[in-house]
């Protein structure tokens, strides 16, 4: 029998090995049990590709041709026998040649449904099939992915004295970044509430009540926790003390004042160094720490007891939640499909200024991340979700690096033997430096200087950016006579 030959994209699959989408059988002649485990788990995940014929390292042994039907009409009966395969699944297999060699390929889509082999449900993790069906936590987020609902949709018993009415006055108050007239700020609490999607009828009973959104957002302490008793988001600083931490705060509290004490940590331990956008300052710290922090609390996946992370080390920093995952592996900036994942919760972010649209956050991140440390952030979808940002020594110094903006710059000029990347970074530090010495052609005060590149750490600003360019030259004090004098400024050395 001729057979078609296998097509590049199939063997270039084959080529890069097993993963979360392709998995390889022997099966040189017959099916093997654990093929219909794997078409399970493919089914319960994001689908996949199956090849038999073919070793777990990827060497392709082939089919013994006499076995190819027998093979093929098992597996048709197999996949479509409800005491097998529930629900039924519509999958052909298709046979190739490549080097003389006959191998089955099956291409299993994603189920709308969750599918089970044997009355056992598998999910795919990496390479493995993994069997959940009595882990009720992995079955309850299988159910939930394939479902479409939303765990912070269900209602609870609790009524509205379980919120604080202090919360939901200050989102009012916020939504002003909306619009002076935004309809939230007339409306009544319950009003605000049921607008927000917040106020729901539980479909089983019929009963009306807040969600597990509304406690979260705008619940009491106490009713969090006898709701989701695993509510919880450590901060970590983690710089000297590597086996331990240096600083750390575990939130237990909603969702706005958790996005106070999180952004207040972050401010805390990282340097909010000088950037420039065209003409204006703009603290790139704070916009990184503003879309992370929002992610990290708007798109966590509350039923899970994975506890949410904020950590910083001195190389990077790093946020990861439990996620109910819609794909695997590495974002593209490019190429990424934003999937909202509790709307409600979202949606008030939204409203309060502390959100964009859908997709922005990830587009902020990149921007202002290569402002901040000249690196990329990096976005990993799985069932934990993960946010790395790069940092440079400057972003975590408690007193301040050696090389700063100027530093950079007269180093670069005494050696000019300096590696590409060490260049690029002095044309951006030249362009901010630039920049304030073109402000300080009028004689400027150190607060007013310090205002200029939005760095709020005096005594880092007096050591790392003053003294450095009193000592090159490149400023000079008003008052010389009298260094500390409080009537002290400072002008270019160009404009003298």
């Amino acid at each position: 029998m001729i057979y078609a030959q296998l097509p590049q994209e199939l063997l270039t699959l084959i080529q890069n090995g097993e993963s979360l989408e392709v998995e390889f059988k022997k099966s040189t002649t017959d099916i093997t049990k654990d093929v219909y485990d794997t078409v399970c788990a493919f089914s319960n995940r994001n689908g996949g590709h199956i090849f038999l014929g073919v070793k777990d390292n990827g060497t392709i042994l082939g089919i013994q041709p006499d076995c190819v039907d027998a093979m093929k009409k098992n597996f048709v009966t197999s996949v479509n026998n409800e005491n097998k395969m529930y629900p039924p699944l519509y999958l052909t297999p298709i046979e190739y040649e490549y080097d003389g060699k006959v191998i089955l390929y099956i291409r299993v889509p994603v189920c709308s449904s969750v599918c089970r082999c044997n009355g056992r449900i598998f999910d795919r993790n990496h390479e493995a099939d993994i069997d959940i069906t009595n882990h009720s936590d992995e079955v309850y987020r299988l159910y939930a992915r394939k479902s479409g609902s939303y765990f912070v949709n269900k209602v609870t018993r609790f009524g509205m004295d379980a919120l604080r009415p202090d919360l939901i006055e200050r989102a009012k108050k916020m939504t002003r970044v909306r619009g002076e007239n935004h309809p939230w700020r007339s409306m009544s609490d319950d009003e605000l509430l049921r607008s927000a999607g917040l106020i729901l009828t539980d479909e089983f009973t019929q009963q009306e009540g807040i969600t597990i959104a509304a406690i979260l957002l705008f619940g009491k302490d106490s009713t969090i926790m006898s709701v989701l008793p695993q509510h919880k988001t450590d901060a970590i600083f983690r710089v000297q003390n590597l086996d331990r931490y240096d600083d750390r705060d575990v939130v237990i509290t909603n969702l706005l004042e958790s996005y106070d004490r999180l952004i207040t940590f972050g401010e805390k331990h990282l340097n909010d160094t000088f950037h420039l956008e065209g003409m204006q300052s703009v603290s790139a710290r704070d916009h990184i720490l503003r879309e992370i922090v929002s992610n990290l609390l708007m798109h966590r996946d509350f039923s899970s007891g994975y506890v949410a992370k904020m950590v910083i080390e001195k190389d990077k920093l790093y946020t990861e939640n439990a996620n109910l995952s819609h794909g695997y592996g590495i974002l593209n900036l490019a190429t990424f499909d934003p999937f909202q994942k509790n709307p409600p919760i979202s949606k008030v972010f939204r409203e309060i200024g502390l959100a964009d649209e859908l997709g922005s956050g990830m587009r902020n991140t990149y921007k202002y991340t290569k402002m901040y440390s000249g690196g990329e952030p990096q976005f990993v979808e799985g069932d934990v979700f993960r946010i790395t940002i790069p940092l440079t020594d400057v972003a975590t110094a408690t007193v301040g690096p050696t090389s700063t903006i100027v530093g950079t710059q007269v180093t670069t000029q005494v050696s000019p033997q300096v590696s590409p990347q060490v260049t690029t970074q002095v044309k951006l530090e030249n362009e901010k430096l630039s920049a304030l010495l073109e402000y300080c052609s009028t004689a400027r005060s150190r607060k007013e200087m310090q205002d200029f590149c939005g760095i709020k750490t005096t005594e880092y600003f007096r050591k790392n950016i003053i003294k450095p360019m009193l000592e090159e030259g490149l400023i000079l004090q008003t008052i010389p006579d009298k260094p500390n004098s409080r009537n002290q400024k400072y002008v270019a050395a160009s404009n003298v």
